[in-house]
């Protein structure tokens, strides 16, 4: 039915929705969990925050493991390289992870403050980390990152773990961090009242302008000091997927070309700093369901900004720049890539259908009294 360019595209498209789902559905559970230890000043109080995204955490993990799912079958290299050349940091993401099935099971289980403390603790990490590290990681994305491949196709990593934390990288954590932190503080003024809710509404107000900031700050950056990537080659977009055969060279300014060709691009990180900025107006009028739409718009904004930037590439080579994974080479075949299309089409609406069920079933305030009044059954 598609060809196979038209096929490319459609899944640069799509990974980057299940990226967009990842960050918004999954996001605000991390970004509660990162508001855990600041926002409930007592054990009740942390049990009703933890009560807010307790029915739905797991649910939600369904976008990040369809994303990952995603990148293996549609950018096999790309999933091969990354995921090599980031082992260290994807190990880290794990390990914060593992704290959060744990953390919400037995976190309540002892009526011990310590032992609660701990678990805590554990949310945290478990909501700040993972942000922080993929942010770091596309933040190297736009500076390049060291490998390259023999004649088989075998990748090969030539960084280092802490050559990925460099000034910029940090930048780009920092936003993505704020980023999923604002939208979980507009998420827990939603579904909390009183006290609690008006933490929720300082930390959103403060980590949304510290986005805005950030991701400004970071566009300057690239514009001004990091160089881009440029194919100067001829591309067939519908040939077999080859990464080393265009060439590619480093140019500065390069990243701003798919702006500087296509105007109307520009609205999409407007859209990521202006969601933001209604967001905290919004969330300080106490309309927060509308607030938490502008939040997911204002993700939006910011991920497709770094989608857009970067297309045609999905994985730049610092080291060899011939070898940068684009969307055009990085791909599966285009039997495998209709076969997924088909698949999407038919249980991507399912997920969706199901998940925005179980949360209207599990709409409302999360209370002190309901917490008290289910304290066996409850998180």
């Amino acid at each position: 039915m598609f060809d196979y360019e038209t096929l490319k595209l459609i899944w640069w498209l799509l990974v980057g929705v299940l990226l967009l789902g990842f960050a918004i559905m999954d996001g605000h559970d991390m970004g509660v969990g990162t508001l855990l230890p600041f926002a409930g000043k007592n054990d009740l109080e942390r049990r009703v925050i933890i009560n807010t995204v307790g029915p739905h955490w797991d649910g939600n993990q369904v976008w990040f493991i369809t994303g990952g799912g995603a990148i293996f079958a549609a950018w096999p290299l790309v999933y091969a390289t990354a995921f090599s050349g980031f082992y260290w940091a994807m190990l880290a993401v794990l390990w914060a992870l593992f704290f959060r099935p744990v953390g919400f099971d037995y976190r309540s289980k002892l009526h011990n403050p310590t032992w609660r403390k701990v678990w805590d603790w554990g949310l945290f990490i478990g909501g700040a980390v993972p942000p922080l590290i993929f942010g770091v990681a596309f933040g190297n994305l736009f500076q390049g990152v060291p490998f390259h491949f023999n004649d088989m196709l075998m990748s090969t990593y030539s960084g280092s773990f802490w050559a990925l934390l460099n000034p910029f990288a940090l930048l780009a954590g920092v936003v993505s961090t704020a980023m999923i932190t604002m939208h979980g503080a507009v998420y827990l003024a939603h579904r909390t009242e009183g006290n609690i809710q008006q933490r929720a509404i300082r930390a959103a107000t403060v980590f949304g302008l510290l986005m805005v900031v950030g991701f400004v700050a970071a566009g300057v950056w690239l514009h001004t000091s990091i160089e881009g990537y440029v194919i100067t080659s001829v591309v067939d977009p519908n040939a077999l997927p080859d990464p080393l055969s265009k060439t590619v060279v480093r140019e500065a300014g390069a990243w701003w070309h798919n702006f500087d060709q296509h105007p109307a691009l520009l609205l999409i990180p407007v859209l990521g700093i202006l969601g933001a900025l209604w967001s905290i107006a919004l969330v300080r009028l106490y309309r927060t369901g509308l607030a938490f739409i502008a939040s997911a718009l204002s993700m939006t904004g910011v991920i497709g900004t770094a989608g857009v930037t970067l297309f045609p590439f999905v994985m730049p080579s610092s080291s060899t720049p011939n070898a940068s994974l684009t969307v055009w080479d990085s791909v599966s075949s285009h039997l495998t890539l209709g076969l997924m299309f088909w698949a999407t089409v038919i249980f991507m609406p399912l997920i969706i259908v199901y998940t925005s069920w179980a949360y209207r079933v599990m709409r409302g305030k999360v209370t002190a009294a309901y917490v008290r009044e289910n304290s066996h059954s409850a998180y």
